[in-house]
């Protein structure tokens, strides 16, 4: 079993002892999203922790679209729970890059790649995404590649 899971199962119970129901309805969520992850397939495996990560990226990131669409419906309550959700799972996931981070990091890859304009994006996207490894949404990468080389 992945360290990361491993983490989340021990989390649950001090969660639920806690008798906030958020946390361990959060929790009990993303374990049931890595399980239906090991199990889809022909045939059932054990998840590595970069995929188990990745899973929480994926169920962190409906939380937010949630809470936007719950925001823009003005449904305050329910956008207050995505959201409450999203930072449960941002605790398990690695700390996000800042934009001053980020814009370093783009700018570096850049220069390493040599890349010129719009016609190198693909190139510089690649390299980008490898180094930021689940620390910036992909669209925010994509928005800074898109500035720098513009």
């Amino acid at each position: 079993m992945s360290d990361l899971k491993q983490k989340l199962r021990a989390a649950l119970p001090p969660a639920m002892k806690a008798r906030d129901e958020l946390p361990p309805a959060t929790l009990r969520m993303v374990l049931a999203a890595v399980t239906a992850e090991e199990v889809s397939g022909k045939q059932a495996r054990e998840l590595s922790d970069d995929e188990v990560q990745a899973v929480l990226r994926r169920e962190a990131k409906k939380r937010r679209e949630a809470a936007e669409a719950f925001g823009g419906a003005r449904r305050a309550e329910q956008a207050a729970r995505e959201q409450a959700e999203g930072e449960v799972l941002a605790g398990y996931l690695p700390a996000q890059l800042t934009d001053e981070d980020l814009v370093a990091l783009v700018a570096g890859v850049v220069a390493a790649t040599g890349a010129s304009g719009m016609g190198d994006m693909g190139k510089v996207m690649g390299r980008a995404n490898a180094e930021v490894a689940g620390r910036a949404d992909g669209g925010r990468v994509a928005a800074e590649v898109r500035r720098q080389l513009g």
